[in-house]
């Protein structure tokens, strides 16, 4: 079954938006350009999450996830010991592509702020989703580990074709996967979480 969960904004980290943009030390100057970028941003951006908890087994090298498979030398250390897997796809909305393709030709040190800034809330929305799946696993007495999300090691970049039938992100959450594997919005992450 698909659950899908909405967020109201996460805590934004000044530290990581700094650290997205490539910027060595923060100044007056580069403040006022966070500031005025989140007071643009923020109130545009929407934060979906769509997900499932699946079994997870390894037989012959094969990685079996209800009706996901792969196989993968890196995925199957990762899941080794876990019971379970916790497939997600996660998004902030279009608002931050909008503003980003808006200002690339006007203001390209906005347009770089703007997605250092998308990067982080992507990333924030990620971190408040794990922490809710580590509570609510912690309850059962279960753990989680990091997350593991396609292209890491050598778990293809195609599981995300995979990822996308299994969640219905489209209908869901308004994620698109492109042929070329491109999520739209850009603003977005999908992961494996393992549950042991």
């Amino acid at each position: 079954m698909v659950t899908i969960r909405h967020y109201g904004e996460p805590p934004v980290d000044r530290r990581e938006i700094l650290r997205y943009a490539r910027a060595d030390v923060n100044s007056g100057e580069l403040d006022g350009l966070i500031d005025s970028c989140l007071s643009e941003l923020l109130g545009g951006l929407s934060y979906s999450v769509c997900y499932a908890e699946l079994p997870v087994s390894v037989s012959d090298g094969e990685i079996v996830m209800g009706s996901l498979r792969t196989r993968s030398e890196s995925f199957g250390k990762y899941i080794s010991g876990c019971g379970s897997v916790i497939v997600f796809a996660a998004t902030v909305g279009l608002f931050a592509d909008r503003l980003i393709k808006r200002y690339s030709a006007v203001s390209p040190s906005r347009a770089l702020m703007l997605d250092a800034i998308g990067a982080e809330r992507i990333e924030s929305l990620c971190d408040v989703f794990c922490e809710e799946m580590k509570a609510e696993t912690a309850a059962r007495g279960q753990s989680v580990k990091p997350r593991f999300s396609a292209g890491y090691g050598d778990l293809p970049l195609s599981m995300q074709k995979d990822i996308f039938d299994l969640l219905g992100c489209e209908k869901r959450i308004g994620l698109c996967l492109s042929d070329s594997l491109l999520m739209t919005p850009t603003k977005s992450v999908t992961a494996f979480v393992g549950v042991k």
